[in-house]
């Protein structure tokens, strides 16, 4: 369990550097300046958050993998790759149409960056998520109490990372709904469970910070705007 929840610590920190770093790293890349050096760091991106996902679907698990259970981590693990990769080749090649704003290739290019690549990735993220969730449900840590500290400080990472990634990518009507799932199973009938199952807690824990941000922006903005159409990111 100690191993898991270190784990977990990992987890949400990749995941925050590699879903906030390539954003606000904006630089040109030296050796190619067409790309920026954020876009140099997202080719890492899914080589080390995929893995790290696996990793967490068996780490402490007593059961092994299901056929079935693989399949659907495959599958999952495939859409996500596939919304990152998009986003990844649209948003890069956007940064470059700005002053074709309007043609075909732009407003083509934009869909796939804004709009389609978002929610393939974030379904994608929801969807491992609940997986993680589910066999974590399935395979408690039977007479075993976990330390909070370690999932708690992982969640609340986590719970920013994904506060600004679903503002940004525009998925509220995905992420919110999942977080409210998330927070009621949890507090309603994973409440007594949560020292044997620290991935529940981090993700409890996650998507209650996630919510009070986003009410707190909604309240703030009237709305969740993005970062971008504020300014605060390019």
């Amino acid at each position: 369990m100690t191993r898991l929840s270190r784990l977990i610590l990992l987890f949400s920190v990749a995941f925050a550097v590699f879903f906030v770093g390539p954003p606000v790293l904006a630089s040109q890349f030296g050796p190619y300046p067409l790309m920026k050096l954020g876009d140099v760091i997202d080719l890492l991106t899914p080589l080390v958050l995929i893995p790290l996902y696996w990793l967490l679907y068996q780490v402490g698990q007593d059961k092994k993998v299901s056929l079935r259970e693989g399949l659907a981590f495959m599958l999952l693990a495939a859409l996500w790759i596939e919304g990152q990769g998009m986003h990844l080749a649209a948003n890069s090649i956007g940064h470059l149409l700005k002053e074709m704003a309007g043609s075909d290739a732009a407003v083509l290019t934009s869909f796939y960056d804004e709009v389609l690549s978002h929610y393939l990735w974030h379904l994608a993220i929801v969807g491992l998520s609940a997986l993680l969730l589910i066999r974590q449900w399935q395979n408690p840590f039977v007479g075993e109490r976990s330390h909070l500290g370690l999932p708690f400080l992982a969640g609340i990472i986590h719970g920013l990372t994904l506060f600004v990634i679903v503002v940004e990518g525009g998925t509220a009507l995905l992420g919110i709904p999942f977080a409210i799932v998330v927070i009621l199973v949890g507090l309603v009938w994973g409440r007594n469970r949560l020292r044997q199952q620290p991935l529940l807690l981090f993700f409890l824990v996650s998507y209650v910070v996630a919510m009070l941000f986003f009410a707190g922006w909604g309240i703030y903005w009237g709305g969740l705007p993005e970062f971008s159409a504020l300014g605060f990111i390019d």
